[in-house]
């Protein structure tokens, strides 16, 4: 494993945190990356393929048969929900309702409540095997949050120097490791374990406008309650949210998967595209192969959608 740490940045990242060790990242990843628009149409049109794919990715690694890899993708629109949303009373309606207005929507099985996706937010997995007695996953949510804000750092210095993280009240799917500048939530992580290995996700919302994300979030949530106000669910004030762009950071999806990438660098990182990584080893997992559709299929299908 490689360390790197940029003291003042995390200092400020986890300010009134416990100081902790330097988060490490092993020393040779392999690089995926799926920007929207380079998804075919069947690839666009399933929400669940990015998940099923790095659900794959992780038995494979967890197997041996892959390196730890850095995964970078976005998808055209929709929006992934907690299992706990599917269970709220009206949930199905209110799932509909969101394919009407032209958002695909289906239930993700990482930990978290429900997120949009869009080509304005970029999404950051690290997919890693599981080392033997690693137990706390605080460290792993350290170690994604300080490469977040590196990745800001490598363009927007000024603006990275303001991220905090820490639990943002009123934010869609709020967490511990909330992203803010000025207590204006751009990012949120997630967690999925298997038993050889495991994912911590980012969604990063990098441009466009958070407040509409927000009421896009807040309108699920006010259909799938039918009102409800005794149901355990977030509320959404569309006012803590933002993109990174409109807080004085990269305003461009390539621009910030670009600084994801110099960011791993950075931390000594030797990073192999899937391409090459094919070419070596014969290795090669795409959206559609058939065990990427497979496990898709039985994600809509155990989360009943």
């Amino acid at each position: 494993m490689v360390s790197y740490e940029n003291g003042g940045l995390l200092d400020k990242l986890f300010e009134g945190q416990e100081r902790r060790t330097a988060s490490t990242l092993p020393a040779k990843m392999v690089l995926f990356e799926h920007p929207a628009e380079e998804l075919t149409a069947a690839e666009a049109e399933d929400m669940l393929i990015p998940f099923a794919f790095e659900e794959a990715l992780c038995r494979d690694i967890g197997a041996g048969l892959v390196p730890p890899c850095l995964h970078i993708w976005s998808h055209p629109g929709g929006v992934a929900l907690g299992l706990r949303d599917s269970r709220l009373p009206h949930a199905a309606a209110a799932m509909a309702g969101l394919e009407q207005a032209g958002y695909a929507a289906a239930v993700r099985h990482s930990g978290g409540a429900a997120v949009p996706l869009d080509t304005g937010i970029v999404n950051v997995s690290l997919i890693l095997p599981k080392a033997p007695g690693k137990l706390d996953f605080h460290d792993d949510f350290r170690l994604l949050a300080s490469l977040i804000a590196e990745a800001a750092a490598a363009s927007h210095p000024q603006a990275a120097a303001q991220i905090r993280a820490g639990e943002i009240a009123g934010s869609y799917c709020p967490g511990d490791f909330d992203m803010a500048i000025g207590g204006r939530k751009f990012c949120g992580i997630a967690q999925r374990r298997q038993s050889g290995a495991y994912f911590v996700h980012a969604f990063v919302v990098v441009s466009g406008s958070g407040r509409e994300r927000g009421e896009l979030i807040r309108g699920f949530y006010q259909t799938a309650s039918g009102g409800d106000a005794s149901l355990d669910y977030p509320r959404v004030r569309p006012e803590t949210i933002a993109a990174l762009g409109e807080l004085g950071g990269p305003d461009a999806a390539a621009v910030y998967a670009a600084g994801i990438r110099q960011a791993a660098e950075r931390r000594g990182v030797q990073l192999t595209p899937a391409a090459s990584l094919r070419q070596e080893t014969g290795y090669d997992l795409q959206y559609s192969d058939p065990r990427v559709l497979e496990t898709a299929a039985m994600l809509r299908q155990r989360y009943a959608r």
